[in-house]
């Protein structure tokens, strides 16, 4: 059983019983596949949260989790294992293939939904806001539904504040900022906070990807990326042929550039690095199985 040190500054290493046990849940629950070689990561991440918890030992922290009705004490432990990095307009080349190819097609309808899956703190959902007012106008908003979700509800919480340090603003242009954001000031200074009619068209809300998904579409476009990378093959060919019944014909499908679908099996189409399309009835037959193309 691995306890806090003497100092009460360390944990033991998790012993090889309750990183087992820790691989399987993460499995089960969310997808999240725990490699032989994580233990010590795994062991430095859960230690702070057992420390934070001011627990003497990974046994009781154990038994907070599984005694937890809520579920919260099980999404704060996988929040712990994962990394919600992300960034403004991150992956630039998917935010010019959405101006150029996605957004003219997307302009004609009179609902516009696109899904931003594993969106973190929100950059991501409220680029893809910023994305098509710009090209669109300030009128698309009223018929825009921009649905951004993700496991865990304290980075729900922040994405739907909307506010942000200025650093992470860095490199955008003045004109934009002055556009969609507010200035903070007080303590909210060095701050910048999205404008309200911008995170209106934002709909934030927790959704586990390895529950069913399919009430949620049909999309046009689906954002899924770099939240693949924490899942095995099978996994990742389960979530992918679930998205495609998320996606109207036509529809695109965004996977993070460090990710592949690589001899998986799916009904899309590549169509470039990191993007696939949902064939139209009239399309040709596609083969499902992507062998080539992606890079990293």
């Amino acid at each position: 059983m691995s306890k806090i040190g003497a100092s009460g500054a360390d944990l033991l290493p998790l012993t090889s019983r309750e990183f087992e046990w820790i691989r399987q849940l993460a499995y089960e629950k969310f997808g999240l596949s725990l490699r032989d070689g994580k233990e010590t990561l795994v062991s430095a991440r859960l230690g702070k949260k057992i420390r934070e918890l001011n627990f003497s030992s990974f046994q009781e922290y154990q038994r907070h989790v599984v005694e937890d009705r809520s579920g919260d004490a099980l999404t704060a432990l996988i929040d712990a294992l994962t990394t919600n990095h992300t960034s403004f307009f991150r992956e630039p080349a998917h935010f010019d293939f959405l101006r150029k190819t996605i957004l003219p097609r997307l302009a004609m309808q009179e609902r516009i939904s696109i899904w931003s899956a594993a969106c973190s703190s929100g950059e991501e959902p409220y680029s893809i806001a910023f994305c098509l007012l710009e090209e669109l106008g300030e009128r698309v908003l009223a018929k825009t539904r921009i649905l951004a979700t993700d496991i865990c509800t304290k980075v729900l919480a922040k994405a739907q504040q909307g506010v942000y340090p200025s650093s992470r603003f860095d490199g955008i242009p003045a004109q934009r900022s002055r556009r969609f954001l507010l200035q903070g000031s007080g303590r909210f200074a060095g701050c910048y906070r999205v404008k309200p009619a911008v995170r209106e068209s934002v709909e934030f809300s927790r959704v586990n990807l390895m529950e069913s998904i399919a009430h949620l579409g049909p999309f046009p476009l689906i954002f899924c990326r770099n939240v693949m990378i924490y899942f095995d093959r099978e996994t990742q060919e389960d979530l992918v042929n679930r998205m495609a019944v998320c996606l109207e014909p036509g529809g695109y499908l965004f996977i993070g550039h460090s990710e592949s679908l690589n001899g998986i099996k799916h009904p899309l189409r590549y169509v470039c690095p990191a993007v696939y399309q949902k064939p139209r009835a009239d399309s040709p037959e596609v083969n499902t199985t992507e062998v080539k193309h992606d890079r990293s």
